[in-house]
């Protein structure tokens, strides 16, 4: 009676111990992360062997507060590759929409915005991907408070700090992996600031500590004053404007009195040959790469609804993937499959926010001292831009990193030479020191992923790995 009394005892601990961890499978999935916010498989998406998770984190719960986030595992090897957070600009726009689905991430929209197609040269091939709508009113993250539709880049810093925090709640095995920071435009700002709140949580923390291994900014907004006037000079050095239009604007505007976006309290000849420039470049032209053609919105939106294939293609890439991209995000089924919009918004998912008053005062603030703080802290940089773009050009900002090696007294430890890749030149590159290095990509606009995926790819991947460039002609490493 004795044996039989222990076999039962051990037959209901089993049956608990069983029921435990079939719970903790429900909740936390097979490998940690949340089973409920794993995407099985989203409208039109071709098959593939890594997963893909999306949904909200709570930010302050108080004010109803969420951020909206898409993660996607590497290709291969996702236990041991490390993880990227990928931040767009604007300020307020879509990081999913942008670098996810248009640029960096494993899928495109089709054509005809009901489906999607393979990004063969997504970065998840070199890293786990991880992009985040932040602040809240970008995309699908949102706020019960309608105050929080008010913010400026500190709150921005603060919402993504506490976003990470409880992100790798939800994803523990990640605490430990190498993390980079990453993003494009006025991502300028949001990355060199979020890194240096993460580098004082490090130093306070008698805990957990992000394992920052490296920050990359594409095209950045660093220092409106350099920034701005940079973008007439691409003009005039382009042939976009004419030799009286460019000196007059170089002659008469004052930048150094610059408040972001637009000139604020300059004289009206500057303000008149400011808008004789734009008049001369017309809206046939993408100021974010002046090669490319462009799309006609009326034409595609009208086409899109008829179910028509609309993608058109300019130099190998489709102009109107944006639109196409707007479709397919608005369709109820993919908003499902994503969980997102759990909240119905009363407006349509747009890449960039109509919902957002964001502190213009924030765009004037210069950037180096805090790119400066990153660099003292032992954190690889690069900066890089894609060579087509007119809205933050190269022009700018190889003058600003330049400037920020001399500041930090970095001697030039890799001249300026070009880098290859696939036996021709990805673009041309200088390093300072062991930490900054500067990278331009060689017919990339201001979404260098976009308009150069291969040689893109070629760069984020040797910035994971901590190598240079090629300066030879040999195959690439991805």
């Amino acid at each position: 009676m004795g044996q039989l009394h222990n076999n039962n005892n051990n037959s209901g601990m089993m049956v608990l111990v069983g029921l435990i961890i079939c719970f903790w499978l429900l909740i936390f999935g097979t490998n940690g992360y949340p089973e409920e916010d794993l995407v099985v498989r989203l409208p039109g998406q071709p098959k593939v062997s890594f997963k893909q998770y999306a949904g909200y984190v709570d930010v302050d719960k108080k004010a109803g507060r969420s951020l909206f986030y898409y993660f996607v595992e590497a290709e291969k090897h996702h236990h041991h590759l490390p993880l990227t957070l990928w931040l767009n600009g604007g300020p307020g726009c879509s990081s999913v929409g942008g670098g996810a689905f248009t640029e960096l991430g494993p899928f495109f929209p089709t054509g005809d915005g009901r489906g999607l197609r393979r990004n063969k040269k997504s970065w998840n091939k070199a890293s786990n991907l991880l992009f985040v709508e932040s602040p809240a009113g970008v995309g699908w993250s949102y706020s019960n408070t309608t105050a929080d539709y008010t913010r400026g880049d500190d709150e921005t810093a603060a919402d993504t700090l506490k976003f990470l925090l409880e992100w790798f709640d939800k994803f523990p095995e990640f605490k430990s992996r190498p993390l980079f920071l990453t993003g494009e435009s006025y991502a300028g700002h949001y990355i060199p600031q979020l890194t240096n709140l993460l580098l004082d949580y490090n130093e306070k923390s008698k805990g957990f500590k992000f394992n920052i291994k490296g920050v990359a900014i594409g095209n950045p907004l660093l220092k409106l004053d350099r920034d701005t006037p940079a973008v007439y000079e691409f003009f005039w050095s382009h042939g976009m404007i004419s030799d009286e239009i460019g000196q007059s604007i170089k002659e008469d505007c004052n930048f150094e009195d610059y408040t972001w976006p637009y000139p604020h309290n300059e004289s009206k000849l500057c303000n008149s040959n400011v808008d004789k420039a734009f008049n001369v470049i017309s809206d046939y032209v993408d100021n974010y790469d002046v090669i490319l053609d462009v799309c006609y919105p009326s034409i595609v939106e009208q086409e899109l609804r008829l179910r028509k294939v609309v993608t058109q293609i300019s130099v190998g890439v489709d102009v109107c993937m944006s639109l196409e991209r707007h479709f397919y995000f608005n369709l109820p089924q993919v908003q499902k499959a994503l969980h997102a919009n759990r909240t119905n918004l009363p407006y349509s998912w747009s890449m960039c926010s109509g919902e957002l008053n964001y502190s213009q005062a924030d765009g004037s603030r210069n950037i180096l001292p805090l790119l400066k703080k990153i660099v003292e802290n032992k954190i690889p940089l690069w900066v890089y831009s894609g060579d087509q773009d007119s809205v933050v050009p190269l022009i700018g900002t190889r003058t600003l990193m330049r400037e920020l090696a001399e500041d930090l007294k970095f001697k030039i430890t890799d001249n300026y030479r070009v880098w290859f890749h696939k036996g021709q030149i990805g673009g041309w590159q200088i390093e300072y020191g062991d930490l900054l290095t500067y990278a331009t990509v060689r017919g990339a606009s201001h979404m260098v992923p976009f308009a150069q995926p291969s040689r893109s790819l070629h760069l984020f991947s040797s910035f994971v790995r901590g190598k240079r460039l090629p300066n030879t002609t040999h195959p690439s490493i991805d």
